[in-house]
C-alpha cells in the first residue's frame, strides 16, 4: 500500500490509500477519486511531511511520550501543565512504589492525614478506586522526579 496526500480545488485535504502509483494514476484519470468533504472529482497530490531521521535519542522521545500523555490528561497548555506539576512536586509527599499501600493507610486512618504521591499500577489505581480512595494519574517528568523542592 501507499499512501498519498491528496487535495481538493476548494482546499481540502485528505489521504488517499492506493496499492500503486499506477493504481493512484488510473483512479486520477478515471475521475474515480473525489473529496471527501464536499465531492469534488478536481484532486491532486499535495506535498507532505517527509520523515526526518533527527539522531534524537530514546530519552527525548520518553520526554515527550510524557508531554504528550499530559497534555492529552490535562487538556491545558504546556505552561500551565507546568505549573500544576510544579504545584503537586511542592505540596506533596513522594512515598515512592509504597503509594497504594500509604493511600490505604491515611483512608483507613491508620496513618496521619497528608498529601502524597507516587507510583502505583493501573491494576492498583482500580483497586483502590474501587475502595472509594480518590487517586489522579499524573505523569511527572523523568528529569524532576527524584527532585523534592
Amino acid at each position: 500500500m501507499i499512501v498519498f496526500d491528496l487535495g481538493c480545488e476548494h482546499h481540502h485535504r485528505f489521504e488517499g490509500w492506493f496499492s500503486s502509483s499506477e493504481d493512484f494514476e488510473q483512479q486520477l484519470g478515471r475521475k474515480a477519486i473525489a473529496c471527501p468533504l464536499c465531492g469534488n472529482a478536481n484532486v491532486t497530490r499535495v506535498p507532505h511531511a517527509s520523515y526526518v531521521n533527527t539522531g534524537r535519542g530514546e530519552q527525548a522521545a520518553r520526554a515527550d511520550a510524557v508531554t504528550a500523555q499530559n497534555q492529552h490528561y490535562a487538556n491545558l497548555e504546556k505552561d500551565a501543565l507546568t505549573k500544576v506539576i510544579e504545584y503537586v512536586i511542592e505540596h506533596t509527599e513522594d512515598v515512592g512504589a509504597a503509594f497504594p499501600e500509604e493511600a490505604r493507610k491515611i483512608h483507613y486512618r491508620e496513618a496521619p492525614e497528608r498529601k502524597i504521591r507516587g507510583t502505583a499500577s493501573r491494576e492498583d489505581v482500580e483497586a483502590l478506586k474501587d475502595e472509594g480512595i480518590e487517586v489522579v494519574a499524573l505523569a511527572i517528568p523523568a528529569h524532576r522526579l527524584g527532585n523534592t523542592h
